[in-house]
């Protein structure tokens, strides 16, 4: 496994965390000098923040652990395209290369709907390189959407319960409880 994949995995480990909490799966690990030195997830719902994008939260827990909002010689790692907000965000914080697992064609701010990282002359270049583990990426996102598009149309909320993992690390089953909403106050 090349060192590529092994960092999105990371990143999709984190997407996981997400997608049990039942927010978007998106996760963003940053490596420097081949280690990682800060992971996250998205926790717009949890913290009802518009801003908690799994790359925000890297970007601001790599800054912290290296006492600079200058992360130069660092990488970032993550599930789906970064949106405007992030993408400038990677700008800003001067991160060297950011490697994509998906693409995203409703909101993605590098390549699909606009690229600001490549099209605009800003004071600072992120290298990009996308389809990391892309399948993997897509994966997660399809079956998170899918499953909300399920609870919604049988007017039941999903709670996962148990998830369990083969020896590859990729989940192979999971236990779920079906919990029928409460009929509407009248």
């Amino acid at each position: 496994m090349q060192e590529k994949e092994k960092f999105m995995k990371e990143a999709l480990k984190q997407a996981q965390k997400a997608y049990e909490k039942e927010e978007i799966p998106v996760g963003a690990v940053i490596v420097k000098n081949h280690k990682i030195i800060a992971r996250a997830y998205n926790e717009k719902e949890d913290k009802q923040d518009s801003t908690k994008h799994a790359e925000i939260l890297a970007i601001q827990k790599a800054s912290k652990k290296l006492k600079t909002w200058r992360l130069t010689d660092c990488e970032m790692y993550v599930t789906l395209e970064p949106c405007s907000m992030c993408a400038g965000a990677l700008i800003q914080a001067r991160i060297k290369k950011v490697y994509i697992g998906t693409m995203d064609q409703k909101t993605g701010a590098c390549g699909s709907v606009l690229n600001l990282l490549e099209d605009y002359e800003f004071n600072h270049k992120v290298e990009v390189e996308t389809g990391i583990l892309q399948k993997d990426c897509e994966q997660i996102l399809k079956n998170f959407f899918r499953e909300l598009r399920e609870s919604k149309r049988s007017g039941i909320e999903v709670v996962i319960t148990r998830l369990t993992r083969n020896q590859l690390g990729a989940f192979k089953s999971a236990t779920w409880v079906r919990i029928p909403l409460a009929p509407p106050i009248k």
